[in-house]
């Protein structure tokens, strides 16, 4: 992974724990980070921070004051960070189940939320369910350990929601393959990974393909029409 990531975490871990102290279960990896397809320039940090209980808001306020980019500059695109109690993360909940969800970065819009934003929650889950298969531990126990796998079932209607606001463009696309690939075979994939995988099997070349030239700055756009499509179908095998 690129060295000014690599020194960024090490030095958001090392406030994490000056900050939360014994409190502090363990910070975590995922997204793009963990599914070994980060891109510099791209892709954000998403990072799980889980703790022993609940925090009052002033220690959260407190632990975001000091991981904000403009304290704590961030090389990614932006930092995507969530503190979690522990009890939210062991049982497979679909619940937003956050104390804190802090966005920061040079291209990602400041937020500090407490609690859960309408039409957002079902985001939460499914990220919980990639931390506990592929997350990686910046300090702490094995994600392991301390993440709850989401059974395919559970899953579903939080991945239903997820495409049904995802929208037309060329994410939905991609973030629709990944959620076949899942369905498919409970594993989760990195984008790029999962649309190689639809390929593979040659299934929506066209759309697909389309999807990764206008991610690579290829192609402008996509035919709404044909996402719209491709999305109703794999809402229909969510839903069957």
């Amino acid at each position: 992974m690129p060295a000014a990531e690599e020194r960024y975490l090490a030095r958001l871990v090392a406030r994490v724990r000056a900050e939360l102290g014994e409190d502090l279960v363990g910070v975590y990896a995922g997204g793009s980070w963990a599914l070994g397809d980060y891109e510099p320039g791209r892709s954000d940090l998403d990072v799980a921070v889980v703790t022993r209980d609940r925090l009052p808001h002033f220690r959260l306020a407190a632990l975001a004051m000091a991981l904000r980019h403009d304290t704590l500059p961030c090389p990614a695109r932006g930092l995507e960070l969530v503190v979690y109690p522990v009890a939210a993360v062991r049982s497979p909940s679909t619940t937003p189940g956050f104390d804190l969800n802090l966005n920061t970065g040079a291209g990602l819009p400041e937020r500090i939320d407490f609690e859960p934003v309408s039409g957002e929650a079902h985001w939460f889950a499914i990220d919980r369910s990639i931390l506990a298969e592929n997350g990686v531990a910046l300090h702490g126990p094995p994600a392991r350990d301390v993440f709850a796998v989401f059974s395919r079932e559970l899953l579903s209607p939080v991945l239903a929601e997820a495409l049904r606001r995802g929208g037309t463009a060329a994410p939905a696309v991609l973030n629709a393959c990944r959620t076949l690939r899942f369905v498919a075979d409970g594993v989760w994939e990195s984008k790029r990974g999962a649309a190689a995988w639809m390929l593979a099997r040659g299934e929506e070349r066209v759309l697909v393909e389309a999807a990764l030239r206008v991610r690579a700055g290829q192609e402008e756009s996509l035919d709404p029409a044909a996402v719209e499509r491709f999305i109703g179908r794999v809402l229909a095998q969510l839903e069957a």
